[in-house]
């Protein structure tokens, strides 16, 4: 068939014609119109943050008695990968603070939730700035942000720090759910609408618009207090009333309301979305409130607490490039270490950046660089920090104290190791962590 096509086509011609296929393949390629959904080096990034979603809250994770009914989450966990020793912070500032800028807070400064300890200052650089100067990403923050203060830019702080597009609640949580200070891109306005489904709606129009690869982070603020009923074609629960005795009464079912009505919007967006090109991203920012958490924890060791019910929270990765279905990943991970794993998933070679280790590799069956600890701190109402390595926790609060864990047999801290007694090895694991954490405070 080519020799007809071609017949009586001179050389020169036919290298002339060669050359032109080339280029034009090439240039489809680079454009993004030729795409491999299995090799993509350019898909589209979705970063999902549930605010207050603790492990015990979480479905297919073993803490907790009772469970939200979150068959979007399930299905992402089916088709991807679930992790099981993620570290974020103990307040919502922080973490965000943490996959911003790739850094610990105490090299930022973010470390409470409050003024002036949860502003980010305008010299970091953020995920965003770094994937706008490497790569041909678009990207988007939508959702809550609760890193600027008037010191920092106020309103137009997320577009400071890179935001290309900022739409979305500046602060820590809504008086009320239906009806709440809106800021895009550092115009303030008022919202009367569900904002776990506005977010949704703006996150699918922002998308719709996007010609080149994208990276949305998209910050829901449920299911952080205030507790109340969301709309009940949201969730599952038929039996409440949403009435203020009720909801003080049985906090943890509205919580669960909440909860399925950001599963509910999830799965909206999602299918809204090319998923054959898109990684998904869900992760909780910190443990969940003293009021409804359930065992293992308990209420002293949950959200605002360097315990594991402050720290450790649910993620899932999947999509295109996740080729583990369906399994658990039990390697160390830090909210940091989203920032390189991002930046290495739109194509960049950042393996490793501040205190930022990228995850990429687990996602395909691979290797990452091996994280010999993970860190966590707070600032607010009391200082405290935390380190560990795959099997022991040492904590340090502000009067002094330690308190020191062997997660292997006690993965809910109940024998603190300095009062029942230390092995030798122990001890000299204690030292190690002390001096792995001296390293990172007094860097600072």
């Amino acid at each position: 068939m080519l020799e007809r096509l071609f017949k009586g086509t001179s050389w020169t011609s036919l290298t002339i014609i060669a050359v032109l296929i080339v280029f034009t393949v090439f240039q489809a390629c680079k454009d993004n119109k030729v795409v491999d959904p299995g090799t993509n080096s350019t898909p589209n990034i979705l970063l999902v943050i549930a605010d207050d979603m603790g492990l015990d809250a979480t479905p297919g994770y073993d803490l907790g008695a009772e469970k939200p009914n979150m068959p979007v989450l399930q299905d992402l966990s089916s088709d991807g990968l679930t992790f099981d020793n993620v570290w974020a912070n103990p307040l919502c500032s922080p973490t965000r603070a943490t996959i911003l800028t790739g850094k610990y807070g105490i090299s930022t400064g973010v470390v409470s939730a409050t003024p002036p300890g949860n502003a980010i200052s305008l010299t970091e650089t953020s995920l965003q700035s770094y994937l706008t100067q490497n790569t041909s990403y678009k990207s988007a923050v939508i959702g809550k942000w609760h890193l600027s203060n008037s010191a920092n830019g106020g309103a137009d702080n997320p577009n400071l720090m890179g935001v290309e597009h900022y739409a979305g609640f500046l602060s820590g949580e809504h008086d009320d759910y239906f009806e709440w200070p809106f800021t895009q891109n550092g115009q303030d306005s008022t919202v009367q609408e569900y904002s776990t489904t506005f977010f949704t709606d703006l996150a699918i129009d922002w998308i719709e618009q996007q010609q080149s690869p994208w990276f949305l982070w998209l910050a829901y603020t449920a299911p952080h207090t205030p507790f109340h009923l969301p709309p009940a074609e949201l969730h599952t629960s038929d039996n409440l009333s949403g009435d203020p005795a009720d909801i003080d009464a049985n906090p943890r079912s509205y919580y669960f309301a909440m909860l399925e009505a950001l599963d509910t919007e999830m799965g909206r967006l999602l299918d809204a979305i090319d998923r054959q090109n898109t990684v998904v991203v869900f992760i909780g920012d910190n443990g969940s409130p003293a009021r409804v958490t359930q065992e293992p924890y308990t209420r002293g060791r949950t959200k605002g607490t360097v315990y594991q019910g402050g720290i450790h929270v649910p993620m899932v990765v999947s999509g295109t490039g996740v080729t583990r279905s369906g399994q658990r990943e039990d390697a160390l991970i830090n909210s940091t270490d989203l920032f390189a794993t991002i930046a290495e998933l739109a194509g960049t070679d950042l393996a490793s950046i501040h205190d930022s280790r990228s995850f990429k590799n687990l996602l395909s069956g691979g290797q990452m660089d091996e994280r010999e600890f993970a860190y966590a701190e707070i600032e607010q109402n009391t200082t405290a920090w935390t380190i560990r390595n795959e099997k022991y926790k040492l904590l340090d609060f502000q009067n002094g104290t330690q308190e020191f864990y062997d997660l292997d047999t006690d993965p809910y801290e109940q024998n603190d190791l300095i009062i029942s007694g230390l092995s030798s090895e122990a001890l000299e694991v204690k030292a190690e962590l002390e001096n792995l954490a001296d390293g990172i405070r007094n860097e600072n």
